[in-house]
């Protein structure tokens, strides 16, 4: 709610009087008109406009007349057309609107014609020329300050709504310095569409649980309720709201809820002044006050709006004000004479009663003298726990704990008989009991509502009768008024009580009350379990990925190259072909292309093969490769034994994505009526908005009841089934084919429906709370859910199969086959340049000639021999060529070793 006005200050000349009469004493049978430009719709603020009229007009001797217009919320256009009429008309000051972009507006043309500007919010900054009442946001952040200080924070959590509440944030570093806290800084309203839900989530998964909250009235009371939905609204978590309209909220549902919030306030309550406007309201609006101790229905706003007429009121009783009829035409440039005295006049008053705010005093622009109430909420309601006032040192005086006045006898509920609506069949809420005799009144039903029900009777003393409300749980239709199914029983009066998977909505607490939620859950897919996917002809490759199969091709073909080439560099893989011959005119190797694929295949399949490596090179890497396909083949042999096994099931639908898509021809549907389908209705989400218009195009895919969801999707007809989470897990073991797909949608709560301030609310909420503490509400849930028709499926969770192994697996083993293979090159190069080294020295020849004729040989891959004597040999010139290679001191006789 928007509340924001413009006071008009007009003064009803005569014709024969002007502005520049001598004798003030004759303006004192004139009225002063004050003007209203109003963007509030409920007419609270034109309310309080008039009643602090009435209130000041009986200590003035000049009376102050009311003029009121209404403008649309933000429409700045016609704001202004109604201040240019009032101007014309003999305007004394202007009082801003709640819109802020209407109030600058209007800000700039007062300040043109130099006529006072007043509005009632947070200030812009110090430079601004209007007058404001609202304190500004330094005191605001100095009072956090030092709450925070007497909670002895550490951490905590910022939440703001948008960027002008940051400058409470930056005089609360500037009050820190650099040993303050550390603080998260959260915006909560992100998408600006008021779903904070997505930020909540982000609070709840954080180390923090001590929240700070600053923003609008209805952005802060709204991430309250938020907060209680996704779970964040108990004992673990504190808040401190920064607004100054927590004692407005509707704060029922947190009562009970032991979470702890505390706020600030510019007035109390049980002041005189604000009963009196209470009254007036009430007589002429029809409006009930809250019934909460510590709370009102009077906004800063309107005790704003109040203080702004005594301040003008007071301003009038000393200095004489004639404003002058002006045009707001930019064409004219008079100015209002007396406007900037009157403004500043109205800055030197002190005023120290009769207002609802406490003491009026300025410094400056900034207002200054005022103190803040700190509140806290507890089970009786807002209780004053301390008093800040700038420069005293705060400290929390909790009084003694109140008693509740409803406690009373007559309000008891022992002896008292309720009527209860349950929805049967509806397992495992209720239902009937199966027996062979003939049950009547409450024994013949059973479920988890008949037996909490049970426990509240015995809790609160009340006896009940239940009654089948049948499966229409109703709704409010806001445009008619008018209430449907269980709740229209309640409203009525035909009930007074229901309990059944009633979700807890905002548009059914607008005809009924809830208790607190005894049950928190959230919007779920119910599907059929995957299926078992059929063999496919090579599944015996399944146990590795392709990747891992790709690079076992890739280091074959490298092992083998390897060897290939590591046989050729290697003189000990040279052999005689003929060891009867002992001179030999060649030599042969047996690491051919052919051999060395062979040899690497013999090794992997586990079979070997009759080549034998002789040199420490081909060793070497003939070592690594076997120790590569042990674990290769250890590895796929394991894990081909789980995939014949355990068959990898296959599902069509895993996420909610995956639904709106209709992958795999699924289809969806919900209850036609209820929380679940109003989700889908309201939702601004576009996954969700996409699902929506589905279903309202296939109405065949919504059914009556949520059982009859369940049978569907159990006929396995590739349809998916949205409901409450805890329904789904109540059908899940009890069906061993259905299976919950995703995560929760939402968050939400179960709650018992009852009338519209009922009397009886706090003690039920007190019971409930009780029986949470006790275990009891987890009791009665594990035996509906989890005994009682459980236990026909298997424990064991959800096996998702074996997977490939993959590169992440078998990676060490082969960083070790890479390794081993560069290795084998390093010895294989190192002992065949000492080879040809000596060789060299023998034939007295040169080393680098010696080195390109081994090269030579080494790299002529299509001959696997090599000649002993040729003439063309660089050996032949040398005065040993004589000598048979023979004669060489070779690595396995000598110093010098046969391989490489």
């Amino acid at each position: 709610m928007h509340f924001g006005l413009v006071v008009v200050i007009l003064l009803w000349t005569h014709a024969a009087h002007g502005y520049g009469s001598n004798s003030y004493a004759a303006s004192n049978r004139q009225a002063i008109r004050i003007g209203l430009i109003t963007d509030d719709t409920t007419d609270r603020i034109r309310q309080t406009f008039e009643h602090a009229i009435a209130v000041a007009n009986s200590d003035l001797s000049v009376p102050l007349v009311g003029e009121t217009e209404q403008v649309a919320y933000g429409n700045s256009v016609h704001a202004f057309e109604q201040l240019c009429r009032l101007m014309q008309s003999g305007v004394g000051a202007v009082f801003g609107p709640a819109a802020k972009h209407t109030a600058s507006h209007l800000l700039n043309a007062c300040d043109a014609k130099d006529i006072p500007f007043i509005y009632p919010h947070l200030s812009w900054s110090l430079q601004t020329d209007g007058f404001n009442l609202h304190p500004h946001p330094e005191d605001i952040a100095h009072a956090l300050y030092d709450i925070i200080t007497q909670f002895e924070w550490s951490r905590f959590i910022f939440c703001y709504e948008s960027s002008e509440y940051l400058t409470i944030l930056d005089h609360l570093m500037t009050l820190y310095g650099i040993k303050g806290p550390v603080i998260k800084v959260m915006r909560y309203d992100l998408n600006l569409n008021g779903n904070y839900k997505a930020v909540l989530r982000r609070v709840r998964k954080s180390e923090d649980s001590r929240i700070v909250v600053v923003g609008s009235t209805e952005g802060v009371a709204e991430l309250l309720r938020q907060a209680q939905q996704v779970g964040i609204m108990n004992e673990d978590y504190t808040y401190l709201v920064g607004n100054l309209d927590l004692h407005t909220y509707e704060l029922e549902e947190y009562k009970y809820s032991e979470a702890n919030i505390t706020g600030i306030r510019m007035f109390d309550p049980d002041r005189k002044e604000v009963r009196d406007l209470v009254e007036t309201l009430q007589h002429e609006l029809g409006e009930s006050e809250p019934m909460n101790n510590g709370s009102t229905s009077i906004t800063l706003a309107m005790a704003l709006t109040y203080d702004a007429v005594r301040v003008i009121a007071e301003t009038t009783n000393f200095l004489p004000y004639q404003p002058q009829q002006l045009n707001c035409s930019e064409r004219h440039d008079n100015v209002q004479p007396d406007g900037s005295t009157f403004r500043n006049y109205m800055r030197s008053l002190e005023i120290l009663e009769k207002t609802i705010t406490g003491r009026i005093f300025f410094q400056g622009n900034m207002r200054k003298g005022f103190s803040f109430d700190v509140i806290e909420l507890q089970p009786v309601g807002l209780v004053k726990v301390g008093t800040w006032e700038e420069g005293k040192e705060f400290e929390f005086k909790r009084p003694p704990p109140i008693t509740n006045l409803n406690e009373n006898e007559e309000n008891t509920l022992v002896n008292k008989t309720f009527k209860v609506l349950i929805s049967v069949p509806n397992k495992p809420y209720a239902s009937l009991v199966e027996s062979i005799n003939t049950l009547i009144g409450n024994n013949q039903f059973e479920g988890y509502g008949v037996d909490l029900i049970k426990e509240l009777a015995e809790k609160l003393g009340f006896n009940f009768t239940f009654h089948n409300g049948g499966n229409d749980y109703g709704s409010f239709n806001k445009s008619t008024n008018m209430t449907t199914g269980m709740l229209k029983e309640i409203v009525e009066g035909h009930a007074d009580l229901a309990i059944t998977d009633l979700t807890i909505t905002s548009e059914r607490e607008e005809a009924i009350d809830f208790s607190i939620p005894f049950m928190n859950l959230g919007i779920a897919i119910l599907y059929i379990k995957p299926q078992k996917a059929e063999p496919e002809i090579f599944s015996f490759m399944d146990p590795f990925s392709k990747e891992v199969w790709l690079y076992l091709g890739i280091a074959y073909l490298g092992v083998s190259l390897c060897l290939f080439v590591l046989g050729r560099l290697s003189p000990s893989e040279w052999d005689n072909p003929y060891p009867c011959i002992e001179e030999p005119e060649e030599l042969e190797n047996q690491f051919t292309i052919n051999n060395s694929l062979w040899f690497t295949t013999g090794a992997l399949l586990q079979q070997g093969s009759e080549i034998a490596p002789k040199a420490l090179s081909t060793r070497t890497i003939s070592a690594i490769w076997w120790f590569f396909t042990l674990i290769m083949v250890s590895s796929y042999t394991a894990n081909l034994a789980a995939f014949l096994t355990i068959e990898n099931p296959s599902s069509s639908i895993n996420s909610v994505e995956d639904l709106a898509e209709n992958k795999d021809d699924v289809q969806y549907g919900a209850k036609r009526t209820g929380s679940t389908r109003n989700f889908f209705l309201t939702s601004e989400d576009p996954i969700y908005m996409k699902m929506n218009a589905y279903m309202t195009n296939n109405p065949e895919m919504l059914t009556e009841t949520n059982q009859a969801g369940v049978d569907k999707v159990k006929a396995g007809t590739k349809y998916a089934f949205l409901m409450e989470s805890t329904s789904i897990e109540y059908n899940t073991v009890r069906e061993c084919t259905l299976k919950k797909i995703g995560e929760a949608l939402d968050e939400k709560g179960y709650g018992i429906a009852m009338p519209k301030n009922w009397p009886y609310r706090d003690k039920f909420n007190n019971a409930l709370l009780e029986l949470q503490e006790q275990g009891v509400l987890a009791r009665l849930k594990n035996k509906w859910w989890n005994e009682i028709g459980a236990g026909v499926c298997s424990d064991k969770g959800d096996d998702d199969g074996s997977s490939a192994l993959g590169m992440k697996n078998l990676s060490g083993i082969y960083a070790v086959l890479i390794v081993g293979s560069l290795l084998s090159f390093v010895i294989s190069f190192f002992y065949w340049c000492l080879f040809v080294f000596k060789k060299a020295k023998f034939y007295e020849v040169p080393f680098c000639d010696a080195l390109a004729e081994e090269f030579k040989i080494v790299v002529s891959f299509a001959e696997n021999e090599r000649a002993l004597k040729s003439a063309q040999s660089v050996y032949s010139r040398s005065r040993n060529s004589s000598q048979s290679i023979e004669s060489l001191q070779t690595d396995s006789e000598n110093t010098i070793p046969e391989g490489d």
